[in-house]
């Protein structure tokens, strides 16, 4: 990355506008699991709903100033992306490996936030998404192509081990050196929602995972699903609705951390 490159990143950093804009994104990004976490335990207890991003959009959107929130999410979200991407290029490692990974993680994390902002936007405009159809359409896609079936499949190890590698980040308390959060009664329960969001965050990414190489292996795309077909899933095993409410409730708790993030976060 030039030099002009990175004191652009730097100075965008250094904007105290911005970062409170990124700030919200975070907020944002608690609403949304809050939402998801909700229509899961929904699920779990007998109810409907769409337990993915689309789903809480659409929640969103037909509430009060619904339209107002979803720019906010789109805004707040694409600051978010952009604060990691600058944090990627501007971060000094010696270890030039280290620094990589570094790199990827949080690129990585910065398109996620993007594609959801994106979703957030098709809302705002009156449009809608499903990401269970768009999974399908996805698998279906790649497995007309030449090798489709090893590529699914890689896909599906992939999400899988962003799942396995949020569990990790929730038991190991990684996430906890980028807080600021003061000593005491406050960290440790901003820390115990972290544990729990992550770790149930995880558990819903990996078996997202597992349903794109269940697609692949059985040649069926229609087994592919994103995160509300993952949660349906849940439900469908022994025990299934328990294990659905306690990761619902997970992930309303990582939306709580998640507006902890937005006050305590390093930037």
């Amino acid at each position: 990355m030039s030099n002009t490159a990175k004191g652009a990143a730097r100075v965008a950093q250094d904007s105290t506008t911005f970062q409170v804009i990124a700030r919200i994104g975070y907020v944002v990004l608690g609403v949304l699991h809050i939402v998801i976490g909700a229509i899961a335990i929904s699920i779990a207890t007998g109810g409907g709903g769409e337990a993915d991003q689309g789903g809480a959009l659409e929640q969103i959107r037909d509430n009060p100033a619904g339209v107002f929130l979803l720019w906010a999410i789109v805004i707040g979200l694409f600051a978010l992306a952009v604060w990691q991407i600058a944090e990627a290029f501007t971060a000094n490692d010696a270890d030039s490996k280290k620094k990589w990974g570094h790199r990827v993680k949080f690129i990585g994390t910065a398109v996620a936030y993007l594609a959801i902002a994106a979703t957030a936007l098709t809302y705002a405009l009156g449009g809608q998404s499903d990401s269970s159809e768009s999974s399908q359409t996805f698998s279906a896609q790649l497995m007309a192509t030449p090798g489709g079936v090893f590529l699914l499949c890689f896909v599906g190890l992939v999400v899988f081990a962003i799942g396995v590698a949020f569990v990790v980040r929730g038991f190991t308390r990684g996430f906890e050196k980028h807080l600021r959060a003061p000593s005491g009664t406050v960290r440790k329960g901003i820390v115990t929602f972290g544990v729990v969001g992550y770790v149930a965050k995880g558990v819903a990414i990996a078996v997202t995972g597992v349903l794109f190489i269940v697609a692949a292996l059985t040649h069926d795309p229609e087994s592919a699903g994103g995160l509300d077909a993952a949660l349906h899933a849940l439900a469908e095993l022994p025990f299934g609705p328990v294990i659905l409410w306690v990761v619902g409730a997970g992930l309303v708790l990582y939306g709580l951390f998640c507006f902890a993030r937005a006050r305590y976060a390093r930037m």
